[in-house]
């Protein structure tokens, strides 16, 4: 690969030498000392290096380059400077830690040339391995979160199809779990965390299915039945009184008991829950003692 180098400067003589006997080793272009000029170059020919050639530059020359550091940094482009000792040291002082490396004349383009060549190797090798390294740590970022997501699907899918499965599968609709077994509870809310809790309470004592929507639980109660539904009562697209009406409505499931759980703690607001006539309600956050208590009252 050829290194780009973007020549300027006032050295005329030491542009032309370099054109001349080093063209084979790089690839050249030069640009005036306008400011949208550099910036032009910089944006298309993308350089490796912007290499200055010093030799007694006006002072708002110098200027324009500190001017446009924040495009030679943006672009990952070195700068070198090619000078006299004199020159290296104004320049110094006008743009602190702008140059990355200074040559000092005099010198041979045979020199330059090397000097550039080794600079560029080494550091842009370096860059090169950051970058890897970089892409190496988001691939495993992305690994990370996607296993993440794995467990936490399968986490989901083990609550969804509960323990309760085996049981409440064998069973039609409309036809009620046998009472030596554990009595089965199908919670429905939208919050994931609200699910993991009430299962968590209550898996000693029931066998427990979890839907995050009101859509989910009518196509669970589709093919399996329940002892009593737990029913977030504000959730999007279908909220929990929509569901207990469809529930009524289906003669397979209007007699199942429902309880309501809900954040709303307000007189007026309970009292359109009870006008929906459901077995009982409870509001949020749950409390585990009233939550099993409240359960025992309506099916044991």
């Amino acid at each position: 690969m050829k290194y780009r180098v973007l020549l300027m400067g006032n050295n005329k003589s030491t542009i032309d030498d370099i054109f001349k006997y080093a063209e084979g080793e790089f690839e050249f272009q030069s640009t005036s000392n306008r400011f949208d000029d550099i910036k032009c170059h910089l944006k298309y020919f993308k350089p490796h290096i912007l290499l200055y050639c010093m030799h007694n530059e006006a002072y708002d020359v110098m200027q324009k380059l500190v001017g446009i550091k924040h495009d030679i940094v943006r672009g990952r482009t070195f700068f070198a400077v090619v000078a006299s000792a004199e020159d290296c040291a104004e320049f110094r002082k006008m743009s602190v830690n702008l140059a990355d490396f200074e040559i000092e004349k005099p010198v041979t383009v045979s020199q330059i040339v090397e000097k550039l060549t080794k600079y560029l190797e080494r550091n842009l090798n370096a860059i090169a391995e950051e970058k890897q390294e970089a892409e190496s740590k988001q691939q495993a970022a992305h690994q990370e979160a996607a296993n993440a997501d794995v467990a936490f699907l399968q986490e989901m899918d083990a609550m969804f199809t509960g323990g309760a499965q085996a049981d409440a599968a064998s069973l039609q609709p409309g036809e009620q779990p046998s009472a030596s077994k554990r009595k089965h509870v199908l919670v429905v809310d939208d919050d994931f965390r609200m699910l993991k809790l009430i299962k968590r309470y209550l898996e000693d004592s029931y066998d427990v299915a979890t839907a995050v929507s009101g859509k989910v639980a009518l196509k669970f109660l589709q093919s399996k039945m329940t002892n009593l539904i737990l029913l977030d009562y504000e959730m999007p697209d279908e909220n929990g009184p929509a569901v207990l009406e469809k529930l009524r409505q289906n003669p397979f499931t209007s007699n199942i008991p429902v309880i309501f759980l809900t954040g709303i703690n307000d007189s007026k607001k309970i009292m359109q829950v009870l006008a929906l006539k459901p077995q009982g309600y409870l509001l949020k956050p749950i409390d585990h003692e009233k939550l099993l208590n409240e359960i025992k009252k309506v099916i044991g």
